[in-house]
């Protein structure tokens, strides 16, 4: 089944963060995001270009509607023409099936 089809389901301290396999299973599904670590936690970045700021706050907006809906938030950076988001999952510091269902949630916004 498609990724941006799924649910996102709760998850808990202790549960475990995806093996490498796990992930490179799931990232040929979100080929436009790349996989970067802060702090030693992974995350899946990506960035999006858009015409203006009123385009990129739209975007924005749209991304915490579905934050919402699937009670899963990213960090979002939103500039003139441009938007960052990182997904990852604090409770497993690192990333989940969750982090990669809401990149491609992400994607189909953003087409």
């Amino acid at each position: 089944m498609e990724l941006a089809n799924l649910k996102c389901v709760a998850c808990r301290g202790g549960d475990p963060a995806l093996t490498e396999v796990e992930i490179n299973d799931l990232k040929p599904d979100v080929p436009d995001w790349e996989i970067m670590e802060l702090d030693g936690i992974q995350r899946l970045r990506r960035v999006y270009k858009l015409k203006d700021f009123v385009s990129a706050l739209d975007f924005t907006n749209k991304i915490g509607v579905i934050a919402e809906e699937e009670d899963h938030h990213p960090l979002i950076i939103t500039e003139w023409g441009r938007v960052t988001v990182q997904w990852w999952t604090h409770a497993v510091k690192g990333l989940h099936n969750n982090d990669f269902i809401m990149a491609a949630k992400t994607d189909r916004l953003f087409v």
